[in-house]
């Protein structure tokens, strides 16, 4: 790619925008930085930093100047495509693409690509785990760095979890290997519409963008359907389907390659817990045999590895309590696949938080085939207590503070206090991160 005395725009300061920003200048273009907003109080120096290498940025708005002159733009994830610098840039016909496709164009490293609504982030995580094992690889994207600042860096891999802000403005992103973890609602208002949040994440499956490999979940009807459109060779995961697939048998994982099973590793050398977590086993080893780690490699890599921060994280244990930490479980569905993991024991559960307002009717079946104990904290509390006792579970209480839940929770000396709020954190919080770190160092305070 081309970029030597080329005009980049880059819209937003963000984490990725700087990356792409200095990846830019340093192959030579002209870089501008536009931020609707002020620049933050923690991003001063690095704004003065970039200044200082040559790249222009503004702030508060965006000007006709920077827009007018640009050839290309790269946008930051946050920024929906329906809003005025889009129409503005489309006006003029420059190309729109995101960080990650920008990151594509500039390096002859094979991508390997984990979406999907859950789950993402652990599959990315124990992916790279694995194949670090035998090669130079690097998770990235939404997890770690943004693939332009790893550039430079000697890989033979990048393993990249990719939300679909990423993959709306990806146009000609075409990576080696890609998989499709779920599909439930999500961002329906950044993307204007379910099918328009689907479009985003398939098209590094289906046509010219479609990846060689695609790694779809057998339990999700709407990625069963998706098959027969894929570009590549299809392997299902947690389904015994066809002749390349990966799934459980008499309490072992089993990898199937054009009709040849493997065992890889058994459940209970599985340091990850639920049907969820041994979904994320499958889709990581599937994605390592392709790479080409060994059997071994792969399953003594598994038996090491750690759950990432905040993503049903056991986080201490008290009196024959057992406390886990689900804080970025911020949507109904995300809540129940870690209430789904729970099953013959008491558990109480701690949820609520700024609501989005997602359908609960599902949310509440599997609490009540799998938890003792609500207690509900946060904007949601009412409409949750509401449509719980609807669906006949009432054992109900609300506490008025997020310390007052975890005492509350431990006074009742369950099995398992499961923190899974089902909501944003932003009525208490500044993000889903914050509310699980409160959560652990309460804890460990009662320890």
């Amino acid at each position: 790619m081309e970029l030597s005395n080329k005009n980049v725009l880059v819209l937003g300061l963000s984490k990725s925008g700087i990356a792409a920003a200095k990846a830019a200048h340093s192959r030579g273009a002209n870089v501008f930085i536009t931020e609707r907003r002020e620049i933050r109080p923690d991003y001063e120096h690095i704004a003065e930093n970039l200044k200082a290498m040559g790249i222009k940025i503004e702030a508060g708005g965006h000007s006709d100047e920077f827009i007018n002159s640009a050839d290309l733009a790269i946008a930051s994830p946050g920024i929906p495509p329906h809003t005025e610098i889009y129409t503005r840039l489309r006006e003029r016909r420059v190309e729109i693409i995101s960080e990650v496709e920008f990151a594509w164009r500039l390096t002859k490293v094979p991508f390997a690509v984990i979406t999907g609504t859950n789950g993402k982030t652990t599959t990315t995580a124990l992916t790279a785990h694995i194949v670090q094992s035998e090669f130079k690889a690097e998770a990235c994207g939404n997890i770690g760095l943004p693939p332009c600042d790893l550039l430079e860096k000697d890989l033979d891999w990048l393993i990249l979890e990719a939300s679909s802000y990423q993959l709306e403005t990806s146009n000609t992103f075409r990576p080696k290997i890609a998989v499709f973890t779920n599909f439930t609602p999500d961002h329906i208002d950044w993307h204007q519409g379910l099918e328009n949040y689907f479009k985003a994440k398939a098209k590094i499956f289906e046509g010219a963008q479609g990846a060689d490999f695609a790694i779809l979940n057998a339990q999700d009807p709407k990625l069963v359907k998706l098959a027969p459109n894929c570009r590549g060779k299809v392997f299902f995961f947690d389904g015994e389907k066809g002749e390349n697939c990966s799934f459980i048998r008499n309490g072992i994982i089993v990898y199937r390659e054009n009709g040849v099973d493997e065992e890889i590793i058994t459940l209970s050398d599985c340091p990850l817990i639920g049907r969820h977590n041994y979904q994320n086993i499958m889709c990581a080893i599937i994605v390592s045999k392709l790479i080409g780690v060994s059997n071994e490699n792969i399953r003594t890599s598994i038996m090491s590895f750690k759950s990432p921060e905040h993503r049903l994280e056991k986080c201490g244990e008290l009196h024959g309590i057992t406390f886990y930490n689900d804080s970025k479980a911020t949507n109904p569905e995300a809540s129940i696949v870690a209430i789904d993991s729970f099953n013959d024991c008491d558990v109480a559960l701690i949820a609520g938080g700024r609501d989005k307002n997602t359908d609960l009717k599902e949310f509440c079946e599997s609490i009540n085939n799998h938890i003792k104990t609500v207690i509900l904290i946060g904007e949601a509390a009412q409409r949750f207590e509401t449509n719980l006792r609807t669906n006949g579970f009432n054992n109900i209480i609300n506490e008025e503070t997020f310390a007052g839940a975890i005492d509350r929770a431990i006074s009742l000396n369950p099995d398992v206090v499961l923190l899974s709020p089902a909501c944003a954190s932003f009525d208490m919080f500044s993000s889903y991160e914050e509310r699980g770190k409160v959560f652990k160092e309460y804890v460990r305070t009662k320890l």
